[in-house]
């Protein structure tokens, strides 16, 4: 059952998952892998992570429009993990490693559990991009259901109640003693997020979806004020974790939209993806649809238990959050339709694309206008 997952694999909904394709450097072979240069990178191990000895070999382990994440095992069997950004078209403040290793570095030693940094490169000399290398954690990414019915159904529950304990845990992190005091600009998180993302969908979408626009406006004039300022993960669900066999977090990852802002925009984005409207993630699909795990609203009442917010409210965040995947699923459709992505998607993709922008903007609406 426990299979070594070392980041996750999943960058959203409509994120291109590649967890099949490997690449590996076969008895020090000159084998070609896109986004690893393997003398460079051989060399910065030798002096930054001098425990795992060459010849290095590389399985990738997720990809797509997300970060490309590599699985890294030594002559001497032991591993750590290489993340960096993905090698065709970065968004302009996408894929910060450096950012994303920083905060994974401050939360070391504190409750929340991620992986360790083993060292992290911050310019393009060595392999063409800034990149972080962490330990490797074993465990399992349980990113789709088939994932999840793996395991019994008691090990499920246990999932949940450990993804949202590490949730507050999160949010409970003393900032100025971690050093995150500058991390990001506490205050007017949800106002900020919303006009940047309104931006951005203004400027790319080529979808009609009147009810994007609709849930901008109610999400704009019902807007409650921001109870208090944390980290906020900025991508938290299940799918960005690992677990272990019996079910515990073992590490919270994908850190890279991380920042200080409202705690409960996560609690909502939990929310969005613990029990998504059918538009956006088909039961089939979503791991947390599987027998065992417990109701949504048992878990925003345990947070609540370990939180001193006041989570009526909570509504509103989750709305928020499908409005935001829905911008997002806008910009990555868009991309495609321009050519640079890659890949021309298929007709299928695309119809997927535009019916989930649609349905997240109903979801939203739907949300809004029962607050």
């Amino acid at each position: 059952m426990n299979s070594a997952s070392p980041a996750g694999s999943s960058s959203g909904p409509a994120a291109d998952n590649n967890l099949d394709g490997t690449a590996t450097q076969a008895d020090g072979a000159d084998t070609a892998i896109e986004g690893i240069d393997l003398a460079a990178v051989t060399t910065w191990f030798a002096e930054h992570v001098p425990a795992i000895d060459a010849p290095l070999h590389f399985a990738q382990i997720a990809g797509g429009n997300s970060n490309l994440t590599f699985l890294v095992t030594g002559a001497n069997h032991a591993k750590a993990v290489l993340r960096r950004p993905p090698t065709g078209m970065v968004l302009k403040g996408a894929h910060d490693m450096g950012r994303e290793a920083r905060v994974i570095s401050a939360l070391d030693n504190t409750p929340v559990p991620v992986p360790t940094v083993l060292g992290s490169c911050q310019n393009n000399d060595v392999t063409g991009a800034p990149f972080y290398v962490m330990d490797h954690v074993d465990g399992t990414v349980v990113d789709h259901r088939d994932v999840a019915e793996r395991f019994a159904p008691e090990v499920r529950a246990h999932a949940a109640w450990s993804l949202v304990e590490s949730l507050a845990a999160i949010h409970a992190v003393p900032v100025d003693e971690v050093g995150l005091s500058d991390f990001g600009r506490p205050e007017g998180y949800v106002t900020r997020q919303l006009e940047g993302w309104n931006r951005r969908y203004a400027k790319t979408s080529q979808v009609d979806a009147p009810a994007i626009d609709e849930a901008y406006r109610l999400l704009t004039a019902k807007m409650p004020p921001q109870q208090a300022a944390t980290i906020a993960h900025g991508d938290y669900r299940l799918a960005n974790t690992i677990i272990d066999n019996h079910g515990t977090i073992a590490a919270v990852l994908d850190w890279e939209l991380s920042t200080l802002g409202d705690p409960l925009a996560d609690v909502g984005l939990l929310m969005a993806y613990y029990d998504p409207d059918p538009a956006m993630i088909p039961p089939e699909v979503n791991p947390t649809s599987a027998d065992g795990f417990p109701p949504v609203d048992d878990l925003v009442a345990r947070y609540a238990e370990l939180s001193p917010l006041d989570v009526s409210n909570v509504d509103y965040y989750v709305a928020f959050s499908y409005y935001r995947l829905g911008c997002i699923v806008a910009g990555v459709h868009a991309r495609y339709l321009g050519g640079v992505m890659g890949r021309e998607a298929t007709e299928t993709e695309l119809t997927f694309f535009a019916d989930q922008i649609r349905g997240c903007g109903r979801a939203a609406v739907d949300r809004l206008s029962a607050t």
